[in-house]
C-alpha cells in the first residue's frame, strides 16, 4: 500500500488557484531564479499540455514570472507579478507547443538570454501538491524536486573532479543525501547535481571553483 503524505492531498500554502498550476509553476521559475544570472535580458516561457491550455485562466502566468523574480508561493504580490516585472524592466514572452514530448501534463521550459547573449534553459514538471521535478538543463536529461539543499555543479567529465566536489562538501561538514552524474559523453562536458540535508553554504562554492575543471557552481534552496 502506498503511503501519501497530507501535503500530497491539501498542498502547500499558496497565493493562487491550483497548486498544480500556480504554486508548481512558481517554484520552477524559482529554480531559474537561483540558477540565471543577474543581468537577464529576457526570458521565454513555454507551455506545454495542460499548462498550455489553461496558463492565463489558472494564474500560471502570472506565478511564473512572479517565480523568475524571487518571490515564494505565499507572496502577495504574485496576482501583481507583470506590474514588478515591467518595474525591473524584465522582458518576458509566453508561447505554448502543442508537442507530445513532455514528461508531465503541466510542464514549462523557460530559457533565459542574458545581457551577452548567453542561453540558460531548464524543463521543469508540476507533479502535484506544488511539487516539481525539473527534468532538463540546457536540453540535457537530469532530475531533481527541489525538496532538498540542491547544488547544481558544470564540470569537465575528467578524473578527480568528483573526488574534489566531494571532498569540498565532507570539509564542510555537509551529508550527502543524493548525488547524480549527467554528461554528454566520456571526456567532455558534465553536470553533477547534489542534494544534502545540510544547508550548502557559499564558501563551499568558493571552494569548488579553485579548480580550472569546475566551470560553474550554483545553490538551489527554494
Amino acid at each position: 500500500m502506498k503511503h501519501m503524505s497530507v501535503f500530497e492531498v491539501i498542498g502547500p500554502n499558496m497565493i493562487g488557484p491550483s497548486s498544480s498550476h500556480t504554486a508548481g509553476a512558481l517554484r520552477i521559475a524559482r529554480v531559474m531564479h537561483k540558477l540565471a544570472p543577474k543581468n537577464i535580458a529576457s526570458v521565454t516561457f513555454i507551455l506545454y499540455g495542460s499548462f498550455a491550455k489553461t496558463y492565463r485562466g489558472h494564474g500560471t502566468d502570472k506565478a511564473l514570472v512572479a517565480g523568475l523574480l524571487g518571490m515564494d508561493q505565499e507572496d502577495e504580490r504574485i496576482k501583481e507579478s507583470f506590474k514588478y516585472a515591467k518595474e525591473k524592466g524584465l522582458q518576458y514572452v509566453f508561447e505554448t507547443s502543442d508537442s507530445s514530448q513532455y514528461k508531465h501534463p503541466n510542464t514549462v521550459e523557460i530559457v533565459v538570454t542574458d545581457t551577452s547573449g548567453e542561453r540558460l534553459s531548464i524543463t521543469g514538471s508540476s507533479i502535484g501538491g506544488g511539487s516539481i521535478s525539473i527534468d532538463k538543463v540546457n536540453q540535457m536529461d537530469v532530475f531533481f524536486s527541489g525538496e532538498y539543499y540542491t547544488l547544481l555543479i558544470t564540470h569537465d567529465d575528467q578524473p578527480g573532479v568528483v573526488a574534489h566536489i566531494t571532498h569540498c562538501l565532507s570539509e564542510h561538514d555537509i551529508n550527502i543525501a543524493y548525488m547524480r552524474l549527467y554528461r554528454e559523453g566520456k571526456g567532455k562536458h558534465a553536470y553533477t547535481i547534489i542534494e544534502a540535508d545540510e544547508p550548502i553554504k557559499a564558501e563551499v562554492i568558493d571552494q569548488m571553483i579553485k579548480s580550472d575543471k569546475v566551470h560553474y557552481a550554483k545553490i538551489i534552496d527554494l
